[in-house]
């Protein structure tokens, strides 16, 4: 009796304060896994002081001792570990951009053209799908690696592309760009892109405020062309090119220097992420355009919108509501599917940190928690940015 009116003493005075209650669950959620992780946590610095392992991050500062093939910064195994971290954790951004760069575009491509009226399009659309999508990434990476790529021919007998540019066996080598005075161009671009903020803002208002439309993508289009231009005339912006040249190395070996070396591993990675992942976004794609109700379409076409102008108009920013969701998940498992690469030796985080790294220092623990949420931290950023995109183009209510 007495633990029944306790109950509903304390369930009234709940109730008349909703935002206690409101709390209250989410306190004891949070003192449940603030609990579970200190249980664990203790119970795994007893057993590592038992078997006499020290836990600590001091290893970071030490010498790696060992070289990496590719570096989008100054590294050599005179630099420290924590450098290799670094090293392998830009190689991992570095494919993740290309791959979602590249699998959204013909993602995109592949989405629309399933649907298109044309018969040899839309069949052509579907069998890329099934194709690409069922065969196991590791596959099309390994297909790429030792089938495509390693049929290249040797340095000496390189694909040419005008003189400038140069595949081969060892990666493609192409010009590297040389500035002069390159932050007035990024300053110039950076006003670019304000001045095309404020453009396209202004324009929305009035539409909807005239029912007039500004062509604010020409305008815009004017803007990101004119002002970098204009650094090269009169702000003393100048771009040179230093292109490959082969040398022979020894009697028999031949080699590019000069230029930027693209390795092979670099490009089968990021083509069997691009081809794959672009699979998934066109069937986000797909399903986004066919959620639109055929009326919408009928509409626009009654007030004379063209089948292009119908979907850049009319379906398209409905459409992107039911697509962003899902391909938000297609980026996240791009970005943590690029932890492949170390089956073709590409210098990633996994293969450079947690492989190498870990093999000579013995730190698995430490490593292995970095990595883990490394991985973590890039996937909350990406969900983040998709997100507040997700918000920024909903159909608002007036």
């Amino acid at each position: 009796m007495k633990i029944t009116n306790l109950t509903s003493g304390i369930g009234s005075y709940l109730d008349d304060r909703p935002k206690l209650k409101k709390y209250i669950p989410q306190a004891l959620t949070l003192f449940f896994i603030i609990f579970v992780l200190g249980y664990f946590t203790f119970n795994a610095q007893v057993n590592m002081g038992n078997r006499g392992i020290v836990f600590g991050f001091g290893f970071l500062q030490q010498e790696a001792s060992f070289d990496i093939q590719f570096s989008l910064i100054d590294y050599d195994g005179s630099y420290s570990y924590g450098r290799a971290y670094l090293v392998g954790l830009l190689n991992t951004i570095l494919v993740s951009i290309i791959g979602i760069f590249f699998a959204t575009i013909l993602g995109v491509i592949i989405g629309i053209s399933r649907l298109s009226p044309n018969y040899l399009i839309s069949k052509f659309a579907e069998i890329y799908v099934e194709i690409f999508r069922n065969i196991p990434l590791l596959l099309q990476i390994f297909f790429w690696y030792f089938a495509a790529l390693r049929a290249l021919p040797l340095p000496k007998e390189a694909i040419n592309f005008f003189d400038i540019s140069y595949l081969t066996v060892k990666g493609w080598f192409i010009p590297k760009f040389i500035w002069t005075n390159f932050s007035v161009l990024v300053f110039s671009i950076i006003l670019s892109i304000v001045v095309i903020t404020f453009t396209f803002n202004y324009a929305k208002k009035k539409q909807e405020a005239t029912g007039k439309r500004i062509p604010a993508f020409l305008i815009s289009l004017g803007l990101i062309t004119t002002l970098p231009l204009l650094t090269f005339l009169f702000g003393g912006v100048k771009l040179d090119f230093e292109y490959p040249t082969l040398i022979q190395q020894s009697p028999t070996i031949f080699n590019f220097t000069g230029g930027v070396g693209i390795i092979p591993e670099l490009i089968a990675l990021a083509l069997a992420l691009s081809l794959y992942t672009a699979t998934f976004i066109a069937e986000c794609v797909r399903a986004g355009i066919t959620g639109v109700g055929k009326g919408q379409k009928e509409a626009a076409a009654s007030i004379g919108l063209t089948p292009g102008q119908t979907l850049r108009l009319v379906v398209m920013p409905q459409a992107l509501r039911i697509i962003i969701p899902p391909t938000t998940n297609q980026y996240l498992n791009l970005t943590k599917n690029s932890s492949l690469a170390a089956a073709i030796a590409y210098p990633d985080l996994v293969l450079v940190f947690a492989g190498t790294a870990m093999m000579q220092t013995g730190r698995a623990i430490e490593i292995v928690s970095i990595t883990m949420l490394t991985y973590l931290t890039l996937s909350i950023l990406i969900s983040m940015f998709m997100n507040w995109y997700n918000k920024k183009i909903a159909i608002k209510e007036k």
